[in-house]
């Protein structure tokens, strides 16, 4: 549904939002192999609010030289 990698050298981070059956979304972040965030939401707002964190954290990234993988 939303999937991010980005990366810098040997580094990659991940954004997700996948759903998880009919009653929900995981959201979550990680960085190299390393699980950062993790969450499961059943309200559409929440997951809404977490996909423009994301995009925004990918922006930041992205200003600070890391690529779209």
């Amino acid at each position: 549904m939303y999937a991010r990698i980005l990366r810098k050298a040997d580094h990659i981070t991940r954004f997700t939002i996948r759903q998880t059956d009919a009653a929900g979304w995981e959201v979550r972040e990680e960085q190299d192999s390393r699980v950062v965030r993790s969450a499961r939401y059943r309200d559409w707002h929440r997951v809404e609010r977490a996909q423009m964190v994301f995009a925004l954290q990918a922006a930041l990234l992205e200003d600070a030289g890391w690529t779209e993988a």
